[in-house]
């Protein structure tokens, strides 16, 4: 099997990817990435770093190492830029607070999923300390479990004190302007990995900080576990649409992999990616020909090595999807969601 980039170790280099950004790839094993790109912009106050890393002291000290190779003082971090809330990304940004005073800047919906609506919370929940609450109810009647991955149990253990849980002290909402790296990037929401994603844009010179919005060679995960969101997927085309339209791209900068160039082509194949994924459901619930559980239509859609819980967030993903477009039906049975898609469908007209 050809390994995709995204699942490459990290390198030691450090790479100037354009005038004044730096790209350091922070070591990690995680849902199977080998590398987080951590980005560092440099402008008379210092430097803005993106995406510092999972928590935990392994990580902590992987990140003051490639800061050392990138000669980017601690000290001289001012702006910690958290993409979205997942570990890989945000684990290092509430240290570097603690050790530099550095602000901590996210979309305005940020939120940790043990957080509570209302921003009252301050710690991590006892979801964090009992691993048997990591097991929810999903919202197709089974139970969701996490990764069987050992990188998961430690970051929980890492995260039940609250000391690697970031407090942005910032937030953007979309189309605002950020000044980092002596750059005026043009903030960007871009929901569907996550309801809080964030990309930043500069029209000027022509880059973009795409995070896990846009990646070179896999495609994000689109889930629907959170209820936010009616229609994840949606919102992920919707997104998608608005990066391909950018004007004048010269680098796109990912937060896994190497940074590409033709983000308009990429971002359009990643549609194309989850189109035939829907017809591919269409297919598998013909060939069934009753309706069927998100479990048995995710044996459709993935791989044998890849079922379990998270494959089953995507396709019900997908499958609400066909649903708010009318091609689909949904319905109760022995306590499971199951899903009967129409053999003619509606195409015309769609949400996405």
């Amino acid at each position: 099997m050809v390994s995709k980039q995204e699942q490459e170790p990290a390198s030691e280099e450090i790479t100037e990817v354009a005038p004044g950004v730096l790209r350091m790839q922070l070591p990690i094993a995680f849902t199977g990435l080998g590398h987080v790109n951590c980005y560092g912009l440099e402008d008379e106050r210092g430097f803005a770093v993106v995406d510092p890393g999972l928590p935990g002291p392994e990580a902590w000290d992987g990140l003051l190492d490639r800061l050392a190779r990138a000669s980017i003082p601690l000290p001289r971090i001012h702006t910690v830029v958290i993409t979205h809330s997942h570990p890989d990304h945000f684990g290092g940004a509430a240290r570097l607070r603690d050790e530099t005073g550095a602000d901590i800047l996210t979309h305005a919906s940020f939120k940790l999923w043990w957080e509570r609506a209302d921003g009252l919370d301050d710690r991590p929940s006892d979801a964090l300390d009992d691993p048997d609450q990591w097991s929810r109810p999903t919202p197709w009647g089974t139970q969701f479990q996490p990764p069987s991955d050992g990188a998961i149990s430690e970051m929980r253990n890492e995260m039940r004190s609250g000391d690697h849980t970031p407090r942005p002290t910032k937030r953007v909402k979309d189309a605002e302007h950020v000044t980092l790296g002596r750059r005026e990037w043009v903030s960007m929401h871009t929901p569907g990995h996550t309801p809080d994603h964030l990309c930043l844009f500069d029209p000027t010179n022509g880059v973009v900080l795409s995070g896990d919005h846009v990646l070179p060679t896999i495609t994000p995960h689109i889930g629907a576990m959170d209820g936010i969101a009616d229609d994840p997927l949606a919102e992920f085309f919707h997104a998608l649409d608005r990066m391909a339209a950018l004007p004048d791209v010269a680098v796109s900068l990912p937060a896994h992999g190497h940074p590409f160039h033709d983000l308009a082509k990429r971002a359009n194949e990643i549609k194309e990616h989850h189109d035939a994924r829907l017809q591919r459901l269409r297919d598998a619930s013909a060939e069934i020909g009753r309706p069927a559980t998100v479990h048995e239509l995710m044996q459709h859609l993935f791989a044998e090595r890849a079922w379990g819980s998270m494959a089953e967030s995507e396709t019900y993903a997908h499958l609400e999807h066909l649903r708010l477009n009318r091609e689909a039906e949904s319905s109760w049975s022995d306590g499971l969601l199951r899903y009967e898609i129409a053999v003619s469908p509606r195409r015309e007209g769609s949400v996405a």
